[in-house]
This record gives structure tokens, C-alpha cells and sequence, in this order.
């Protein structure tokens, strides 16, 4: 039996003999043991490897600090390790095993800012365990350095066990409800990320639903299939909806049948671009509200995104000015021309600036633009499989995104940030109109959605789409963390041209 609960033949026949007069199965006994057992074991891993990680963190903190009070270190780790459980439910309590059965993407860095918290409370509680329980007063800096080390050791020992675990596990079986453009674009996204481990297998359609820009199996029309049954017979694990295409009781009808078979649900709505990962499920006196971000940023928030882009312009400058120097040296003996290239951008409130780069094509390139443009895979931008006005030096320079460096520069005159929204021509910008203005309304950046997220093979219209994503949904640990998923994305080439 594999871990995305495939059924028996023996079950299936069980599950299909047991009906209510209702049509749907009795209980969830039969179904939702296999469903269940994906997320379960998951769960269980991603506990043992917290206790494995907070172990070791203990193990070499009370080796190197444990000890020095003339108390022998194997006492102190020894009531250490007897909070292990204490620990795990502790991450429990924060949600930090259960967000990967409700989400459809999620990755370690999501769990950085419950994960810091819960770490921060720990240590404190562990502190005064020692202080009430164990031989001796623990001194605080070992308590320091077992939470630095229990951050560290937690996220990679995480980490592990997701790769691990997807690469055991056969992927989740998607159906999606309604065949609306939305649910198209999902379906692309689910079949370009092989990482995310997903496998639409069908779609069921709505009454006067559109048709889907993606070829999928039709399995039939929501008013005529019994759910229950389908989602048996074809093994799935999640249900998609785009909820625009139901009525109120139709989608709890839907709800209620994956829940009978403990089948994981979510839904697709129709403003999932205005809306993004920042929205705020409200309660008043049990309305359900949606809350989004202020469409303005405040003073603070603005304040707080410009020390981040000093902080880190001023130290990523620093640390690359010799790799520049070399880089330059090579630039000059590869080609004839100016080390730098200067390209006239639209910045923030669209106001033009002067960004810089490492030069990457002969002199001539700009002039060579228009006639190449009509070879472009993309009739919003230039995008060639290959340019043949990018010199030897200069492919190698985009392949590791290294021409970039300078614009650190542009980050520390306020032109551009680390994050934000992708710095266009004025000849893209002209075509971005109405509501994806929006995307102006924060400092262009070096790096964002659009970079972490596959560059140029994600198309010019998705890319603003990003953008105003970006702004709309803009927090400061959005910004961190997309800074972080840039180091990976650029040492796999991912979407370089």
C-alpha cells in the first residue's frame, strides 16, 4: 500500500457494498484509514526529526557549555532530553505539523517565523526547568547557543525529511471542481513544479462553467456524479474548487462529501490575485471577513523595507567588490566596450532611473533589439533561446546572474530595492494598463516573485500579475523570505536567459 493511500480492490468493493440510502458511505472507517496515513506519517517524521535535531543541539551545547560549574555535562543532557516530549508538543501547540496537510505548497521557510517563536519560548521554559529541577543552574549563554543551534539543526533536520518524504511518497491526486480559466492556470502551475508533488488527474465540471485552457480528463458534470464514489474510484487525495462556480449549497454539499472520505480540500476563488497569501480570515459575531493588506504602505513599513535594503546592499556590496574587480577585468578582455551597461527604467510612482549592470552583449545590441524582437518566444518582452548579441563572458555572467551585482548600487541611492517588482523598459511599461499599475506603487527590486518563481519562463502577463501580487500582499518577512529562495533558484539556472 503506498503512502497517497491507493485502495484495495478488497476495499474499494467494501466501500462501494456499505451505502447509505443517502448515497454516500457509512463513516469514514473505510476511506480515510488509507487517505489518512500521507499526512500521518509525515507528521510523525517531521516530529522525529525535531527530536533528533533538539537532541543533538543539547548533546554538543552541554558538551561545550554544559559542564563548566563543576557539574558533569551527561547529567545536564540527560534532563535535557527528558523535555523532548515537552518540545514536540510545544511545536504542536504552533501548528508546525499540520500546515503541510492544509496547504498546497509549503516549504521549511514557511515555518522560519512559528519556528523562531516557538524556539524563543522554549529555551525560556528550559531555562527555568533547570533552574526549578535539574543539579545546578544552567548558565544562560549555553541556553543561547542551544537555540541557535536548535534553529539551525530543526530547519535542516526539516528540510531532510520533506525531501525525503516526497521522494518516497507517490505524488497527491488532485481533482479540481469547476473548469474555469483559474483552475487552468492551477493545473499548469501543478504540472511545471514537480517539487510540489501534485497530480491533477481530472476535472468535474460545473453548470455553465467555461472550458479549461488545459487538457484534463472530463469526469463528468457535479450535478449528475456521486463524489463520494468518483473520488474512491480515482484514488484522490485533494479536491480543488473554484467556488465562483457554485452556489452556497452546492459547495457545502462538495465540502460535506470530502469530508465523509476525509478527502483535503481547497478553494480557488475568483480574486485570488487581489487577494494572496496575506489575507486575514476576520470573525465578527460569526461573519466570516476577509481582511487584506492597506493598499498603502505606513511609515514604518516603509521604513523597516529601506533598513533591510541598506543592511543588506551595504554588507553584499562589500563582500562582492573583488569578485567585481575580476569580473571586470574579464569583461574588458572578452569584448570592446565599457565594463557597465546603463538602461533607462521605470521605478517606483513611475519615475525613471538609470539602472546598472555587468555588460553582457556587444556594443550593438541595442540597435540590433528590433529586428531580433520579431524572433521573441514571448510578444510582450524579448526573450530568444538564444541572443547571439550576448558575448562569451557576458552567457556566463546571466547563467549565474552575477551582472546583477552592480545593481546594489541602485538599491543604495534609493532607485531599487532587494525585493520588489521587476524594473521595466518604458516600452513594457506602456503596455502594463488599469489595475496592474498597482505594481508601481513600491521601489523595483533586484529580486521577487517573478525571479524566484521561474524568470523568463513565466510569461509577461503572469509576471505583472506577480508584481501587483508582490505590492498588494507586501510584508517584511515576504521580503526575507524571498531573498532566501533566491540563493537556490539562482545556483539552478532556474528561468536564466
Amino acid at each position: 500500500m503506498t503512502g497517497d493511500g491507493l485502495l484495495t480492490s478488497n476495499w474499494r468493493a467494501a466501500f462501494q457494498s456499505r451505502r447509505a440510502p443517502t448515497g454516500l458511505p457509512l463513516g469514514r472507517t473505510l476511506v480515510a484509514r488509507e487517505y489518512g496515513r500521507r499526512d500521518w506519517l509525515l507528521r510523525r517524521l517531521l516530529a522525529l526529526g525535531d527530536a533528533v535535531s533538539l537532541a543533538l543541539g543539547m548533546a554538543v551545547t552541554m558538551v561545550a557549555v554544559g559542564g563548566t560549574r563543576g557539574h558533569p555535562w551527561q547529567g545536564y543532557l540527560l534532563f535535557g532530553l527528558i523535555t523532548l516530549p515537552a518540545w514536540v508538543v510545544l511545536f504542536k501547540l504552533y501548528g508546525l505539523y499540520e500546515r503541510d496537510a492544509k496547504r498546497l505548497s509549503h516549504s521549511t521557510l514557511d515555518d522560519l517565523p512559528a519556528l523562531f517563536h516557538c524556539l524563543l519560548l522554549g529555551c525560556l521554559l528550559m531555562w527555568c526547568w533547570f533552574v526549578v529541577v535539574a543539579p545546578g543552574k544552567l548558565m544562560f549563554t549555553a541556553i543561547l547557543t542551544f537555540g541557535a543551534l536548535a534553529m539551525a539543526l530543526v530547519l535542516a533536520g526539516r528540510v531532510l525529511t520533506r525531501a525525503g518524504f516526497l521522494r518516497l511518497v507517490s505524488p497527491e491526486r488532485v481533482l479540481l471542481i469547476g473548469t474555469g480559466q483559474a483552475s487552468g492556470a492551477l493545473i499548469e502551475k501543478m504540472r511545471a513544479r514537480a517539487s510540489l508533488r501534485l497530480q491533477p488527474i481530472g476535472m468535474v465540471s460545473c453548470e455553465g462553467s467555461a472550458g479549461a485552457a488545459v487538457a484534463l480528463p472530463q469526469l463528468g458534470r457535479l450535478e449528475e456524479v456521486d463524489l463520494p464514489s468518483l473520488m474512491a474510484e480515482h484514488r484522490v487525495t485533494r479536491v480543488v474548487v473554484a467556488d465562483v462556480e457554485l452556489e452556497r449549497e452546492r459547495l457545502l454539499g462538495v465540502v460535506r462529501d470530502c469530508r465523509t472520505v476525509s478527502v483535503k480540500v481547497c478553494l480557488l476563488p475568483l480574486t485570488f490575485s487581489a487577494l494572496g497569501p496575506a489575507v486575514e480570515v476576520d470573525d465578527v459575531q460569526g461573519i466570516t471577513v476577509l481582511a487584506i493588506n492597506p493598499l498603502v504602505l505606513s511609515r514604518s513599513s516603509r521604513i523597516a523595507k529601506r533598513g533591510l535594503d541598506l543592511v543588506g546592499a551595504g554588507l553584499l556590496s562589500v563582500l562582492a567588490l573583488p569578485l567585481l574587480l575580476v569580473l571586470a577585468v574579464a569583461i574588458k578582455l572578452d569584448s570592446p566596450g565599457p565594463v557597465f551597461f546603463r538602461q533607462e527604467r521605470i521605478g517606483r510612482g513611475a519615475v525613471r532611473f538609470r539602472l546598472v549592470k555587468l555588460r553582457t552583449m556587444a556594443l550593438d545590441a541595442e540597435a540590433r533589439r528590433a529586428e531580433l524582437l520579431a524572433q521573441s518566444k514571448d510578444p510582450g518582452w524579448l526573450h530568444l533561446e538564444h541572443d547571439p548579441r550576448i558575448t562569451r563572458v557576458g552567457r556566463l555572467l546571466r547563467l549565474s546572474s552575477l551582472d546583477e551585482l552592480p545593481q546594489l548600487w541602485n538599491v543604495l541611492r534609493g532607485d531599487m530595492s532587494l525585493v520588489g517588482p521587476r524594473p521595466l523598459v518604458a516600452e513594457e511599461d506602456r503596455m502594463v494598463n488599469g489595475w496592474a499599475r498597482g505594481r508601481l506603487d513600491l521601489t523595483p527590486g533586484i529580486t521577487g516573485l517573478w525571479q524566484v518563481l521561474g524568470r523568463t519562463s513565466i510569461p509577461f502577463e503572469e509576471m505583472v500579475k506577480l508584481d501587483y501580487l508582490y505590492v498588494t500582499n507586501w510584508s517584511l518577512w515576504g521580503d526575507v523570505r524571498l531573498i532566501l529562495r533566491t540563493l537556490p533558484v539562482v545556483l539552478q539556472r532556474s528561468g536564466a536567459n
